[in-house]
């Protein structure tokens, strides 16, 4: 079969008018400055990864996204930001902290970074804080939820607001003066804050103190008191605090306040070489993440600049750290808001349907079922519980079944996985789990599970030295009637019950012998000492699968070169390695067309003239986020699904790589093959969830037309009719 670029239709920048011939709604979003030269190669990480921000953004400004779906993704895009300054933005503060200069790939110092940062984020505040008070807010009082300003409630509210203060928050509250006595207090990371200057009665020398706003307590309250029917009354907690501070200072005089936020550094790793236990070592980082640099200060609009030169000193901030936001503080504070249950403002909802493979008797074996054939699954559209969660527990509750071993990087709270294999070890059979305690921001989560676990007689390690386990894979050791026989379970993404509901990912369970048994080597390496690196089937890093991918795409070259069919089709989160790159580079010179999909940051430049005109990049935003991986080389075939597949848990970047224990497995029945080749087909003719990445660093969203679905639509939209081919549906 022919293979030729699909044709994505009309496009349009970020930040063009809406045609008028075309569905009715706008987005204004300025274009990135692209005035000054562009490096030849590649992209810069950290403002590519902005650019994805930018997408994200995107959602809560488009007419299309149901209301309370397009605050909570004004939430989003902060909650991205502020993961973004404590990693990367922390990350070069301690760079330019050391005296390096190095220079990025695309030519940049870390201090030309911290000011391109600035440069691109500045904007994307001022479009956050545009689209809220100007659309987002207007647009959800006609529904009735209100979203008050102190000096708009009515008496009736400010009755009901105090009444709140006194009950809720005056008792938790812990003013904190700072004078001789006092010293400037410690201010956590992300924590909410009013910055006040008070005087004593007649006299003039100011004070300072700070009041810290409890976590405890919703951002914005509601008043069921005065709610009408159909009506939501909100009101800031901070401007219920701000407002009955006399409280607080009684016969003082309060000059003027000023909310602040601040974030730190969570860029802090130790050397694990020399760390004699990995657990203390990982304690140690967490307390130290709480004391950090500060990395951002956060304040509303017209500061006070007294009190804004106090904390720069007492924080020793410059004022490129500080931050002026024309809107909200924090619109994580929203949420109250976003999870109001209102069906008419969300998106439909979407139950996940039981996967047909698995959808036997109850009573049936799941062992028996996957000694039938493999099983591919695809959450969120296919149950987590009807899939992974059954067979981890269908091992635990197996007599026959001798060991369970699993790797654990995130699994949120009081995940039913852990919670079986906590149950199979107090049952005696032979538990081993992989617990990651180095997962960013699970740490604490993820030692308190792995003390659990142990405390329930399971052997729980933590891994090699120096790499991350990042690997998704579950294996299950069984007694079956005509001998030992191992099952196991590879995922894109991990063993999370909440994420699994958002995040797109594939798993495959298999008993297939060649998987299995490399599977288990692969334990060995993960809590013994095997050295094994001779995997076939398996792409494991960081053994043999950069190598391997490298492998493959010089593959695609030389069949192109012999005149053999070549393609090359990858969908994953991120794109950075440059080995990676200059392969995909080379492949395009040679002639090799590559479709890439990529979520987030790109660093790879597509489309330039002799160097990557056969590469394209797009990106798909929606209601869930596109977490799997997935691989195709065409290999030569006419037919592509006679091609090679791969799923797993590495991006193309180093740290997968290089840094992290990843696995990615050969995608071998007829029937998934397909599958993965029409979701990636379904991916890349999507007209309503796509942007095309431009040779300048743009995004280019398409423009849908009435009638067209987007990737997450197309596909709930499959199974629910429970036949067929996926790219049926969205192709014309």
């Amino acid at each position: 079969m022919e293979l030729a670029f699909i044709d994505p239709g009309e496009r349009r920048p970020l930040g063009e008018a809406q045609p008028a011939a075309s569905p009715s709604y706008s987005v204004s979003l300025d274009k990135p400055d692209t005035s000054a030269p562009v490096p030849v190669s590649f992209f810069n990480r950290e403002l590519s990864w902005l650019e994805f921000n930018r997408r994200v953004l995107n959602e809560a400004l488009d007419e299309r996204t149901p209301l309370l779906e397009r605050v909570r993704f004004l939430e989003i895009f902060t909650s991205n930001l502020d993961e973004f300054y404590m990693k990367r933005v922390g990350g070069i503060k301690s760079q330019i902290a050391a005296g390096i200069v190095t220079r990025t790939p695309d030519g940049l110092t870390p201090q030309q970074q911290l000011t391109a940062i600035r440069k691109a984020v500045m904007p994307m505040l001022a479009h956050q804080a545009e689209c809220f008070s100007s659309v987002l807010r207007p647009r959800l009082a006609e529904h009735g939820i209100y979203l008050m300003e102190w000096a708009d409630a009515s008496e009736a509210d400010r009755q009901a607001a105090r009444k709140y203060f006194r009950a809720s928050i005056f008792p938790v509250l812990t003013p904190l003066a700072v004078d001789p006595g006092h010293p400037f207090p410690f201010i956590s990371n992300l924590s909410d804050s009013l910055g006040i200057i008070l005087c004593q009665p007649g006299r003039d020398d100011r004070l300072f103190a700070r009041v810290k706003v409890p976590e405890t307590l919703p951002r914005w309250v509601r008043l069921n008191d005065h709610d009408k029917p159909g009506e939501f009354h909100f009101v800031r907690v901070v401007d219920i605090i701000r407002n009955n501070l006399q409280d607080l200072f009684p016969n003082m005089v309060i000059v003027d306040v000023m909310p602040f936020r601040l974030t730190r550094n969570a860029d802090i790793e130790h050397e694990e070489e020399d760390a004699d236990d990995l657990l203390e070592l990982i304690e140690e980082e967490l307390r130290e993440r709480r004391f950090a640099t500060v990395v951002r200060l956060e304040h509303g609009p017209n500061p006070n600049a007294w009190i804004l030169g106090f904390l720069l000193g007492e924080l020793h901030l410059s004022e490129e750290d500080v931050y002026e936001l024309p809107g909200e503080l924090d619109y994580q504070d929203l949420r109250p808001v976003s999870e109001l249950n209102i069906p008419a403002l969300r998106y439909e909802p979407w139950t996940p349907i039981v996967p047909a493979a698995l959808a036997a008797e109850e009573e049936t074996d799941m062992f028996s079922l996957i000694r039938a054939g493999d099983i591919l699954v695809h959450h969120p559209y296919e149950s987590f519980s009807a899939s992974v969660e059954r067979f981890v527990k269908a091992a635990a509750a197996d007599p026959k079944v001798l060991a369970i071993k699993m790797t654990v990087y995130r699994t949120g709270d009081d995940s039913p996985c852990i919670r079986t294999l906590i149950h199979a070890a107090e049952a005696r059979k032979q538990v081993c789990c992989l617990v990651e305690l180095k997962a960013r921001f699970d740490e604490e989560r993820n030692i308190v599970l792995a003390q659990a676990l142990e405390k329930a007689g399971v052997h729980v390690v933590y891994g090699i030295l120096g790499l991350k386990t990042h690997t998704k894979i579950t294996l299950v050791v069984r007694q079956d009637s005509d001998g030992i026989r191992c099952y196991a379970h590879i995922g894109t993404g991990n063993y999370n019950v909440a994420t699994a509901k958002v995040y797109t990912d594939l798993g495959l369970f298999t008993c297939n012998p060649a998987i299995t048994e490399e599977i288990v080597e692969l334990f060995h390496y993960l809590t013994g000492r095997s050295l094994k690196n001779d995997y076939k089937k398996l792409l494991v890093a960081p053994v043999n699968m950069k190598d391997r991918f490298l492998g493959l795409i010089a593959r695609e070259v030389e069949h192109q070169k012999a005149g053999r069919p070549a393609r090359i089709t990858a969908k994953m989160n991120s794109l950075e390695d440059q080995e990676i790159c200059r392969a995909l580079y080379a492949a395009s010179q040679a002639g090799v067309p590559i479709d890439l999909i990529i979520r987030g940051f790109c660093t790879l430049r597509p489309g330039l003239a002799g160097l990557s005109e056969r590469i394209r990049v797009i990106s798909v935003i929606g209601r869930f986020l596109e977490h799997s991986r997935i691989f195709h080389f065409l290999n030569g075939c006419d037919d592509p699904i006679d091609g090679e597949f791969y799923i797993g848990s590495a991006d193309w970047m180093y740290r997968n790589l290089q840094t992290r224990v990843e696995a990615i497995v050969p995608i071998e029945v007829r029937a998934h093959r397909e599958r993965c080749w029409d979701i990636l087909q379904t991916m890349l003719r999507d007209r309503r969830q796509a942007w095309d990445l431009q040779s300048d660093g743009t995004y280019i969203q398409r423009i849908a037309g009435a009638k067209d679905l987007g990737t997450q639509q197309a596909i709930m939209n499959f199974f629910r009719g429970g036949a067929g081919r996926t790219q049926s549906i969205i192709t014309p």
